[in-house]
């Protein structure tokens, strides 16, 4: 009977391993991933996050890029921990894991809060962003952000294109005489913003405002279902982890 438990026992502790092997090179893709989601959003819509007063936004993407990596690199150390069955490893292991946890639940509690705040972020800055530092020699990252929103959204101004009759830079010589950025132009072309009527600009209702916040919240919904849906993939990891250390006979000191 004692030989037939332990045969079981140890049929469990094979099962375990395999078990926590898959999950790990699994976690390791996610890690990927969400290290992936984390850069494209530094990278690829850097200039937006200039647009904003808040770095709760960037913020959020910096710690999906830390967890991410940090979750590479984890994965490859529970496949170690694995199958050289160390319950000092596992323990390192778990820890990690729980690590990790906490950094994803601290990014998915900041892209809530924002969440909340963002509307009105963007009501009291926004405009004042674009009128008042569009072309300034000391702000050409503004310009940058601004042009490539009006283009990409194809919108013109923070509410409407009326917004930029307060902009510093349209007041001035160097404006040329245009009522708006070339960028508003349905077809860009040089000195094309002289002309704000709606068959040469675009004129959006809500403006620019409600196209950046849409595109904001629909990122935050990315990150907060990525952070959720490794956050789940992690306590089943950590549950596995678990298993595994009791199952296994304590080191000998």
């Amino acid at each position: 009977m004692g030989v037939y438990e332990e045969k079981k026992e140890a049929c469990g502790t094979v099962c375990l391993k395999y078990l926590l092997f898959a999950f790990n090179f699994l976690f390791w893709l996610a890690g990927g991933g969400v290290m992936a989601v984390g850069v494209w959003t530094l990278v690829e819509k850097s200039d937006y996050i200039s647009l904003l007063s808040s770095k709760t936004y960037a913020a959020s993407a910096y710690i999906l890029v830390l967890a991410g990596a940090i979750v590479m690199v984890t994965g490859v150390l529970g496949c170690c921990a694995t199958f050289k069955e160390q319950r000092r490893l596992l323990r390192v292991y778990f820890v990690l894991l729980l690590c990790i946890f906490l950094l994803e639940i601290l990014a998915g509690i900041l892209a809530y809060i924002y969440y909340q705040q963002l509307n009105e972020e963007l009501k009291q800055n926004l405009r004042e962003t674009m009128t008042q530092k569009y072309k300034q020699s000391s702000h050409e990252h503004v310009t940058r952000a601004v042009d490539k929103l009006q283009q990409e959204f194809k919108c013109c101004g923070s509410n409407s294109s009326s917004d930029w009759a307060e902009s510093v830079w349209i007041r001035s010589r160097d404006a040329g005489g245009r009522m708006v950025p070339d960028s508003c132009c349905k077809t860009r072309t040089d000195l094309c913003g002289r002309r704000d009527h709606p068959s040469n600009i675009y004129k959006v209702e809500g403006g620019c405002i409600t196209k950046l916040e849409k595109f904001i919240l629909d990122h935050l919904k990315i990150i907060g279902a990525v952070g959720v849906g490794i956050a789940c993939v992690q306590v089943i990891g950590m549950v596995f982890t678990c298993c595994l250390y009791r199952s296994l006979k304590a080191e000998p000191y």
